[in-house]
Parts: C-alpha cells; structure tokens; sequence
C-alpha cells in the first residue's frame, strides 16, 4: 500500500507564502508611490497620509499587546503622550531640561530612540503592579493610567507649560532633505519607520517570545506550567507595545510643532484599539488593512461628507445643513460599526489563522461536539 505524502500540504503552504509576498511587494510598492499617485491625481491626500500611517504605528504596538499577548491595554495613548513630551524635552527651546532649553538640543534621531526608552521604561511600570491582573480588571487599571498621564501634563505647567502645549520642537535633520510646511518628507520618514515596525513585529510573532505570547493567551495557568516565565513575558510586551507608541508620539510631535495634553485623550486609545479589531487581532496585514480602512474614513471620507452636506445646505439656503459638523459624530459611527463588527465578524476583516479558528471552533467540531463541550462548562461552573 502506498504511503501519503504531504506534498500537498508543502503545496498548500508554498501558494500562501508566494502570495503573501507578493502582497507585500505590492504593499510596499503602492506606499512608495502614493505621494506620485496623489500628485499626479490632484486629489491632495498627501497631508491626510501622514496621521493614517502614524497611526497605523500606533495600532501595531497596541496590536502587540493586545493581539499577540492578549493583555487588555485602554490606557495606550498615555505612551504615546509620554513619547512625545519626551521629543519636546530633548529638542525644544522651551525644555525644562537647562541644558536642551540653553540651545544644546539633541539630535532628532537619536531623540527618537531615547524616547522610546523612555516610554519602554513606563510600560514596564504600568506591568509591574498589573502581573496579577487580567481581563476587565487589566482594563480598568490601564485604563486609569491613560487618564492620570494627561491630567499631570495639564497640572504640572512649570514644566510641560500645561494647556498652552510646548512648541517648537526639533526637526529631523538629513541631508538633502527638507523637513518643514511640505508632508512628503515626512510621509517617506512615517513609512520607513512602519516598514521597520512590520519587520520587528512579524518576526517578534514566529519567535519563542511570540509562542510565548500565544501560549499567555491561550491560557496562563497552562503556558506557566510549561514553564513559560509570566511575569518577563508580560512585561516584555508592555515595553514593546509603549516603545511603538513612544516612536510614533515623537514624530507627531515634530511634525505638529506643538503637543497639548488634549490630544491624547481617551478616545485615541480607543480608536486605535478600534482599528486592531476590524482588521484583526493578531494579524499584521489585517491591523495595517484596519488602519488604512479606519483612517481613510476619519480622515478623507468625513471631510468628503461634509463638503456634500455643506453644499446642500448653501443650494436651498438651509443654515442647519450648511454649518454641520459631520465629524461630530465620529465617535458615534464608530461606535456602531464597532458594536456591528462584535455580531457579525468578531475576528475582524481579515483575522489570524489562529484567531479564526479560536472564534470558530464550534463550527469546525459540529454541533455534537459544542453541546459536549458547553456541558462540560456547565459541569465546572456549578
């Protein structure tokens, strides 16, 4: 009798891989272009690309915590907050540092880094006092970070020059390279940064520290029983996920001129948190789809509804119309569409292999063997 092969299998998983390359390539390839599409279009869209791909960023840290280690961060913002203060301080004449504030600022570059120390440095603490916490007690607890960062910001003028924001703040410098009114340079300095988060990320997840998360996730009590280190592995992911956001609050800094407490509030956590979940917890390419998705509505679409709405109004002289804020109800929309996504599609876009079959594995033993599992459940809960 003849042997099976697993020539298909080796098939199957060939055509997956040349097919995720090739979407890379073309990924990769279309972003490097855009600015030349946008141009040549006349759409004017080049501007918008810089905060969707900064906070694409953002969702792949958070996506680190959240998808990989399955840790429950609402306090995300806090990081990148911390991120870009730690920017003003080092390059801004209005430091509280006497040194930066004398005109010795440190070079933008080398900034960067030292303030995503700095903001891996906090991560460590926000997972220090939370390594027993899981769940919606984890929730609560970052999202409590999340909301004290800012209110220190704000209350603490004598050094963060409080509401009225600190600016300005040191630009990258790179030879040949003009960074100031035009976004292209830094649609190209964002992009570079992503492709390196990609690359970081994707191979962080086949690594034995992204078993580990895996394993973490699954279940604790277990992957602690194998001999997984709880209390490293954790931290580990807090400190990564912050180090990301610290990385993008600083570009967002220089690029803005000015930080203020109020642009990192609640909401910025959840919307990127938003952005994991409808393109996929766990899924690099599904984050980045999420992100360009969610993105593109909030930062393209909105303003395309409103200038409609306006028109309409000023045709038939309707001041109601004519002065609405579509954008108003953003928060609104996301929220259903959120909501929407938990019903229907609670994996996301496009999910994870293992985050599919988490979801579904109800579907793929049958029904017999749901209702022998749900019995089982039952049978420990009493």
């Amino acid at each position: 009798m003849k042997r099976p092969t697993l020539g298909w299998w080796y098939t199957t998983t060939g055509r997956a891989r040349e097919r995720r390359i090739w979407v890379t390539v073309g990924g990769i390839a279309l972003a490097v272009a855009f600015p030349i599409i946008d141009s040549f279009l006349g759409l004017g869209w080049d501007s918008k690309a810089v905060p969707i791909a900064l906070f694409i960023i953002l969702a792949l840290g958070l996506n680190v915590v959240v998808g990989f280690a399955g840790l429950l961060d609402l306090g995300y913002a806090a990081f990148f907050a911390i991120g870009a203060y730690s920017m003003a301080f080092l390059t801004s004449p209005q430091s509280p540092i006497p040194w930066v504030a004398q005109g010795n600022q440190v070079n933008f570059f080398l900034a960067m880094f030292i303030s995503a120390g700095v903001a891996a440095v906090f991560g460590l603490i926000l997972g220090a006092p939370t390594l027993r916490l899981r769940g919606d007690y984890l929730a609560i607890v970052t999202l409590g970070f999340g909301e004290i960062v800012p209110l220190v910001i704000k209350n603490t003028p004598e050094v963060t020059k409080g509401t009225q924001g600190m600016n300005p703040i040191g630009y990258p410098q790179i030879p040949g390279v003009v960074f100031g009114a035009s976004p292209i340079p830094w649609y190209y300095l964002i992009v570079a940064v992503l492709l390196l988060s990609v690359v970081i990320t994707s191979r962080l997840r086949l690594s034995r520290i992204g078993r580990a998360w895996a394993a973490m996730r699954e279940d604790e009590v277990a992957a602690a029983s194998m001999g997984i280190n709880l209390v490293t592995t954790k931290l580990f992911a807090f400190s990564l996920g912050a180090s990301f956001s610290g990385f993008a609050g600083t570009i967002w800094a220089s690029y803005l001129q000015v930080i203020a407490p109020e642009q990192f509030r609640f909401d910025v956590s959840i919307f990127v948190l938003v952005m994991i979940i409808l393109g996929g917890l766990g899924n690099i390419g599904g984050v980045i789809a999420g992100g360009l998705i969610l993105g593109g509505i909030d930062r393209i679409l909105f303003d395309w509804v409103s200038g409609i709405v306006h028109g309409i109004g000023s045709a038939i002289s309707n001041d109601d119309l004519r002065l609405m804020d579509v954008s108003r109800s953003r928060q609104l929309i996301f929220g259903i569409a959120l909501v929407f996504m938990m019903l229907v599609r609670p994996e996301g876009l496009f999910p994870s292999a293992r985050r599919k079959a988490e979801l579904h594995a109800a579907e793929e033993l049958g029904e017999p063997a749901a209702e022998q599992e749900r019995a089982i459940l039952v049978e420990v809960e009493e």
